[in-house]
C-alpha cells in the first residue's frame, strides 16, 4: 500500500511539472495586509469582453477556475493548479490548447465573528448587489493573451494591478429618497455594523399635502441602487437602440425608459392612490438580499425589515404605521419573499401579490424533489444518468442543466460562498453547520441530497407545507391576501411549484382561503399576471398594477374606522 501511495504522489508531481500553471502576484499598492479570498482564474477564447464579463449559465460561457485562498501575505505569490476547480470545464487539463485571454481578480472576503461563537469567511457586499466582477475592492489582472497548453511545462505569471472602484451613492429627489439604518439585530447576529436600506418613492403632491399618512407598498426584488422604471423626463431621442437577447427586440432601453415616463405621469396623475412605494436593500454576505425571512445563517432579517426598517421608514416619510395599511408585491425572489413575509407575519401585512416566486413547494425545487430523489442532478436510474434540466425558453428548449449550474457556483466560492442562486437558498433555508456554514441540502460535487437538511427546509421555509399545516391559526389573517401568478412555461420550472400549492390552497377551510393563481399560457419567467400585454411590457409595471389592485381590495379588509379617504385625493 505504502509503494502504491508514493507511485502516486510520484506521478501527481510529475504531472503538475508537466501542466500549464499560473503565478499570481499583487502589485505592493495594492496589498498593505494579508488578504483572504476567493481567487478566480478566468480564460476567454474571445476579445467581447473582459474574461471576468464572460461567465455565465448560457451555452457561449468562457471558462473560470478558482481556489481558496487564506492570509496571502504581501509580497508572496500563490499558484493555480490542477487543482483549481473549473466551469463549465473541471480542470485546467481538460482546457483545449490555443489562444486565450486570460486574467485573475481575487473576489475579497472579510472575517465575521459571529454572536453564536463560529467565525466565518464570506464577502460583504459593497453597495453592488454581490456581483464578485464588478464589488468595489475586489482587485483584478489586465487581460492578457497567451497560447496555452495544458500538456506544456509553463508556468505564467500573472499580475494583479487594478481595483474596482466604489459605487457612488445616488442623490434624493423630489420623488425619490434613500435611508439607511444601523440594524440593532443583525449588528449582534453577525458581530460588526450592519446596515438596511430603503429607497422611497414619494406619492405625487406629498409636499401640498403635509396632514396626510400614506399606506406602504412594498415592492420586493433584488438589489437596485435607485428606484428604477420612474423617469421623470420624456426618453432620450438621442438613445442608440439596444439589443435584447431575452425578448428577441431591438430598442428595449427605449421602451423601458417610455414605460418609465408614462408610470411617472400615472403617478403624480389624478386617481392615482397616493402610498408610498419602497424597495428594501437587504445584501448581505452571501446574496443581493436576504429573502426576508429569519435564517440561522443570515441571521434575523425578517424581524430587522418588520421591526427596524419599514416603522423608520414610515415614521419619517409620514406612513399609516398599522399592518392593514402595508402590502407587497414582486417576482422571482421577490415573489417567494412576499408570500413568505405575509405568512411569517400575517398582523403585519394585509396582501402579497407573488409574481413567478422561487419555490413554494420543495417538492418541486426547480426540477428537484428534495424529499423523495437520491440525487438533485440525475434522475435516479439503475442504468442510465439523465441529468435534470435547470433552465428552458418558452419553447422548452434547455439551456442549462442543475449539475452546470451548481458547477459553476462551486467555481466561484466553496461553503456556500457563490453569492448566487443555489447557494442563497441553501445560506437561507438550511441550518447551519459544524463549521459555521450553511449545512448543504446536496453534495455540490455529487448531486447526493441530505435528508436530513430536506427534513429542516420543510418544517421552516416549505411554504405549501407551512400554511397547510398552520391553517387553523393563520387562516383567518391570511385569507383573501394571497395571490400568486406564474407562467405555465417559467424558465426555471417553477410552475411545477405553483401548481402544488394551488392544489393545497383549494382545499383549505374553516375558513377558505379565497386565494387567487392565475396562469400565463406559454409564459415564461417572470410573468405577473397581465394577459393583456407581452412580458417584456409588464414586468415593467409592478407598481401601477398592485397598487392600484390592492387600493381596491384594501376596502373589504381594512378594519372599521380607519382613514380610507384622505390618501386617495
Amino acid at each position: 500500500m505504502r509503494k502504491a501511495f508514493t507511485c502516486l504522489c510520484l506521478f501527481l508531481a510529475a504531472y503538475i511539472c508537466n501542466a500549464q500553471t499560473f503565478r499570481v502576484t499583487i502589485t505592493p499598492e495594492l496589498q498593505r495586509q494579508a488578504l483572504d479570498g476567493r481567487l478566480l482564474l478566468l480564460l476567454s477564447n474571445n476579445d467581447k469582453a473582459e474574461p471576468r464579463f464572460e461567465v455565465s449559465d448560457a451555452a457561449e460561457t468562457q471558462l473560470v477556475f478558482g481556489v481558496d485562498v487564506e492570509n496571502w501575505q504581501p509580497g508572496t505569490s500563490q499558484l493555480v493548479d490542477m487543482h483549481a476547480f473549473g466551469y463549465p470545464l473541471e480542470r485546467l487539463k481538460d482546457v483545449p490548447a490555443g489562444d486565450y485571454y486570460v486574467q485573475v481578480l481575487l473576489h475579497k472576503y472579510e472575517t465575521f465573528h459571529l454572536k453564536n461563537g463560529h467565525t466565518v469567511k464570506l464577502p460583504m457586499d459593497r453597495g453592488e448587489g454581490q456581483h464578485w466582477n464588478i464589488a468595489p475592492g475586489n482587485i483584478y489582472s489586465t487581460p492578457i493573451k497567451i497560447h496555452f497548453n495544458p500538456a506544456t511545462a509553463n508556468e505564467t505569471s500573472l499580475t494583479i494591478n487594478n481595483i474596482i472602484p466604489p459605487i457612488k451613492e445616488p442623490e434624493d429627489t423630489k420623488y425619490i429618497k434613500h435611508i439607511k439604518i444601523q440594524s440593532k439585530l443583525l449588528t449582534e447576529f453577525w458581530g460588526r455594523p450592519m446596515y438596511l436600506g430603503a429607497i422611497i418613492l414619494l406619492p405625487g403632491g406629498y409636499d401640498e399635502h403635509p396632514t396626510v399618512k400614506y399606506p406602504l407598498a412594498i415592492f420586493h426584488d433584488h438589489f437596485v441602487e435607485d428606484f428604477d422604471n420612474f423617469r421623470t423626463t420624456p426618453p432620450d431621442e438621442n438613445l442608440k437602440p439596444d439589443t435584447n437577447t431575452r425578448f428577441r427586440i431591438s430598442g428595449y432601453n427605449k421602451i423601458v425608459q417610455q414605460e418609465s415616463y408614462d408610470f411617472y405621469k400615472q403617478w403624480t396623475g389624478a386617481n392615482f392612490p397616493r402610498v408610498l412605494a419602497i424597495k428594501i436593500q437587504h445584501a448581505n454576505p452571501y446574496y443581493d438580499d436576504s429573502y426576508a425571512v429569519n435564517s440561522e445563517n443570515l441571521g434575523p432579517y425578517g424581524d430587522a425589515i418588520t421591526y427596524e426598517l419599514i416603522p423608520e421608514v414610515e415614521k419619517r416619510y409620514r406612513g399609516i404605521g398599522q399592518g392593514w395599511a402595508r402590502f407587497m408585491y414582486g417576482g422571482s425572489t421577490g415573489g417567494w419573499e412576499v408570500m413568505a413575509a405575509q405568512v411569517f407575519y400575517p398582523d403585519e401585512y394585509n396582501g402579497c401579490y407573488s409574481a413567478c416566486p422561487d419555490p413554494l413547494d420543495f417538492h418541486h425545487y426547480t426540477t428537484i424533489d428534495i424529499y423523495n430523489n437520491k440525487n438533485a442532478y440525475y434522475v435516479g436510474s439503475d442504468f442510465k444518468k439523465t441529468p435534470r434540466p435547470g433552465y428552458r425558453d418558452s419553447l422548452g428548449h434547455v439551456g442549462a442543466m442543475i449539475k452546470d449550474m451548481n458547477q459553476r457556483e462551486l467555481a466561484l466560492g466553496t461553503r456556500t460562498r457563490s453569492g448566487d442562486q443555489f447557494d442563497i437558498w441553501e445560506a437561507v433555508f438550511s441550518p447551519m453547520d459544524v463549521d459555521g456554514y450553511p449545512k448543504r441540502i446536496f453534495d455540490k460535487y455529487t448531486g447526493a441530497i441530505d435528508t436530513a437538511v430536506a427534513a429542516y427546509w420543510k418544517e421552516h421555509f416549505d411554504l405549501t407545507n407551512i400554511i397547510n399545516r398552520d391553517w387553523p391559526k393563520l387562516g383567518d389573517k391570511l385569507k383573501g391576501k394571497i395571490h400568486i401568478y406564474v407562467g405555465e412555461m417559467d424558465s426555471y420550472y417553477l410552475n411545477d411549484a405553483v401548481y402544488t400549492a394551488e392544489d393545497m390552497l383549494k382545499k383549505l377551510n374553516n375558513p377558505n382561503c379565497g386565494c387567487e393563481v392565475d396562469y400565463g399560457h406559454r409564459a415564461e419567467h417572470c410573468w405577473n399576471g397581465d394577459h393583456a400585454h407581452p412580458n417584456y411590457i409588464s414586468r415593467l409595471r409592478y407598481n401601477q398594477m398592485f397598487i392600484t389592485k390592492w387600493a381596491e381590495e384594501v376596502k373589504t379588509r381594512a378594519p372599521k374606522g380607519v382613514d380610507l379617504k384622505s390618501w386617495r385625493y
